[in-house]
């Protein structure tokens, strides 16, 4: 498991890492001692899971997950337990309060374990563009086939899907989602959407080197800077 250690502290840094070396799945792929270095090291490495500190220079472990399109698995590490509640807000899997200790190190490794099985169990179960799947939303159903969805876009806790003149909410996240979904059909255009790509009538570049997308309905969105360089890598641009 790729694991990337995020904190401005030298010695936290090194202590952690050494835990962590018992840990045959572990792979440390890096440290670094504040986000901007965090962002850049995410981007290159691609870790599965990081630890993140709260409080350091520049920007805040909660503001630099907020930069980012993709969250690996977090595991918070802090002095601070004020901060408890908010790193839960943020779907971080654990919060560890310094210092550390080999067996509370375990348990969180064993939450990001079993989530990224999970993960792996339903990855195999790709539901294909000419899958039904049922949609209820209050006293409204509908059997929908995924090729007829053009949009997928977070509303608050639930998933808003369009599809002919419906847009009804279910309670499952974006995240979740894209899991479960062909990605050579559905994309990950940003935080908030996710697009059927056979829907896209022409695509044009955008501000700071991005892309917005038109789809046949008119609706329009914006990609993300991040996920750009994967749509033009997909599309063949």
């Amino acid at each position: 498991m790729k694991t990337l250690i995020i904190d401005d502290t030298k010695l936290a840094r090194t202590e952690l890492t050494y835990l962590l070396g018992s840990h045959d799945d572990i792979e440390v792929v890096g440290e670094v001692d504040n986000g901007k270095k965090a962002l850049e090291m995410i981007k290159k490495t691609t870790p599965e899971l990081i630890f993140l500190d709260i409080q350091m220079p520049g920007m805040t472990g909660f503001e630099m997950l907020e930069q980012l399109d993709e969250t690996p698995e977090v595991i918070f590490v802090t002095a601070y337990d004020e901060f408890a509640i908010k790193a839960f807000d943020y779907n971080a899997l654990d919060y560890l309060q310094k210092p550390v200790t080999p067996e509370r190190l375990q348990s969180a490794l064993d939450k990001v374990r079993e989530k990224l099985k999970s993960r792996n169990i339903a990855a195999k179960k790709i539901m294909q563009e000419d899958s039904q799947v049922f949609v209820k939303d209050g006293d409204n159903c509908w059997f929908v086939t995924l090729r007829e969805i053009r949009v997928f876009e977070v509303s608050n806790n639930y998933t808003r899907i369009y599809f002919n003149q419906e847009k009804p909410m279910i309670p499952k996240t974006l995240n979740y989602l894209e899991t479960r979904l062909d990605p050579e059909v559905f994309f990950r255009a940003n935080r908030q959407q996710i697009i059927n790509l056979k829907w896209i009538e022409r695509v044009t570049p955008w501000f700071s080197g991005t892309l917005r997308v038109f789809l046949k309905d008119g609706t329009t969105v914006d990609v993300s800077r991040r996920q750009t360089l994967r749509m033009k890598e997909l599309m063949g641009f």
